[in-house]
């Protein structure tokens, strides 16, 4: 049974302690690795390399960095079926969506933030007769990231990717719950050849790991994604120590369908922005809201489209449906399912465990499930379940679909489908949510912003937004 190692000063190290936790194949509900069981005197140890490499990395030229970077994103490309195998054993995704979109996507990451710092620019402002204005950015130093389970290779290096071109050291702590990716990442790291301490990462509990990067005096900015709970914490313990916080944290978001949109079009996207992942990402769509006149009609063709859903071993290519992450996580998706029909709602399709023959016969399986009949205020639609469980509901006007898509604490994405360009636009605008995609889904262009409203976050990350949180701009005047 391999056992995972940390990456500590560019090498691979067993805990201070010695001691291990389990890490468990959702699919299987069999621990297949071990992981470090680390804590603060490890996290210690970390910020201590990256204080010793900080100057250099700062100091190197873009172009070396970006080179390196690049070097990385062509060692993911070439062992993309090995990445993509590991994700699928540790997150319970299927193995085709992790080949297609997180394995490239990661290497797209290093890639692109290794030819944005090349080509950064900065901004002078001449006052004639008086002097010259120009902001340069420097980096910050060492940066903490912490990633969550979800997309764990792909968020991962979401984060890290932009910290380093910016000339920062990185200590960074990925999910205890999915962490093979991302000591893979380490191994490839060292292959192609980061300079020891310039990345650290450090795995184990959020408690204990995550708390002791946050509360770290060394480490002035925090990027996180996760629950709002736990980013709530994460911020009384930095705003007292002023650091700068990135928080990308919990979604509610609204899928809206007027009559007058591309039914197949909106159909077939609804499907997957509603399960991909087994609805375990922040930006799908848990809550369909179908204008009146094409409703029935839409709800008796997704009800089957649910319904036909292939749920299976996730290395199998046919899956559509894998394992949610962890039997705790399957009980929680459970209980809101059983909420629901107490709260009044009607399960068209799904809403139950499945059981699923051969290795998979003790992993944590969830039917997609599709619910009618709640109203905008239950909990089933205000609370974040993070699982294959959707409500739909009919309205008629746009200003009605408008306050309901906006009646959650949650404003981190939404998707609007319609064939009038004007209604795109204006409801769009109206929408508060961070990003908005009209007729599509998932649509990433790394040079936009991207974070949430309300309590699905703080700050922005994406092309020159990160790399600006990354940085410090220093303005310097020159008398003329």
């Amino acid at each position: 049974m391999e056992e995972i190692k940390n990456y500590i000063n560019g090498t691979l190290a067993a805990p201070v302690t010695d001691h291990y936790l389990d890490n468990i194949e959702p699919a299987t509900g069999k621990v297949y690795s071990k992981l470090p069981d680390s804590g603060a005197d490890d996290v210690a140890q970390a910020v201590a390399a990256a204080r010793q490499a900080t100057a250099a990395w700062a100091a190197m030229p873009a172009e070396a960095r970006a080179a390196i970077m690049t070097k990385i994103a062509g060692l993911i490309d070439r062992d993309r079926e090995a990445l993509a195998r590991a994700e699928s054993i540790d997150n319970g995704k299927p193995i085709a969506l992790a080949r297609t979109v997180d394995i490239p996507r990661a290497a797209a990451n290093f890639r692109f933030y290794a030819a944005a710092i090349i080509n950064a620019s900065t901004a002078a402002h001449v006052s004639p007769d008086k002097g010259v204005n120009y902001t340069v950015r420097e980096p910050v130093g060492i940066a903490g990231c912490i990633s969550p389970w979800n997309l764990p290779l792909y968020l991962f290096t979401w984060k890290i990717a932009p910290a380093l071109a910016a000339g920062n050291c990185v200590v960074a702590k990925p999910s205890e719950i999915t962490p093979m990716t991302a000591f893979l990442l380490s191994r490839l790291c060292i292959e192609a050849g980061l300079p020891p301490g310039v990345l650290n990462i450090v795995h184990g509990l959020g408690p204990k790991v995550g708390q002791a990067i946050v509360a770290h005096p060394d480490i002035p900015a925090i990027s996180f994604t996760g629950g709002t709970a736990t980013g709530r914490h994460i911020a009384t313990v930095a705003a007292p120590m002023f650091k700068k916080l990135s928080l990308e944290l919990g979604g509610k978001n609204p899928n809206i369908i007027f009559a007058d949109s591309n039914f197949e079009e909106a159909l077939a996207t609804t499907l997957r922005s509603s399960f991909a992942n087994q609805g375990q990402i922040c930006l799908c769509g848990s809550r369909i809201y179908v204008q009146q006149a094409i409703y029935a009609t839409f709800l008796a063709a997704f009800t089957d489209k649910v319904k036909a859903m292939q749920v299976g071993d996730p290395l199998a290519e046919a899956t559509q449906t894998g394992a949610v992450v962890s039997e705790a996580h399957m009980q929680k998706v459970l209980s809101y399912i059983k909420l629901a029909t107490a709260e009044g709602g009607k399960i068209e399709a799904g809403g139950h465990q499945v059981k699923v023959e051969g290795r998979c016969a003790n992993g944590y399986f969830i039917q997609p499930t599709l619910i009618t009949g709640l109203d905008e205020t239950c909990r089933t639609n205000q609370e974040e379940i993070f699982g294959p469980v959707v409500t739909v509901q009919p309205f008629e006007t746009e200003e009605e679909v408008i306050a309901l898509a906006n009646s959650t604490n949650y404003g981190l994405s939404a998707t609007v489908w319609t064939e009038n360009l004007q209604r795109g636009h204006r409801v769009a605008a109206a929408l508060k949510a961070g990003i908005v995609w009209v007729n599509c889904w998932l649509v990433r262009d790394l040079r936009t912003p991207f974070g949430g409203m309300k309590q699905s976050g703080v700050g922005r990350e994406g092309g020159e937004e990160a790399l600006n949180f990354f940085t410090e701009a220093k303005n310097i005047c020159i008398k003329v």
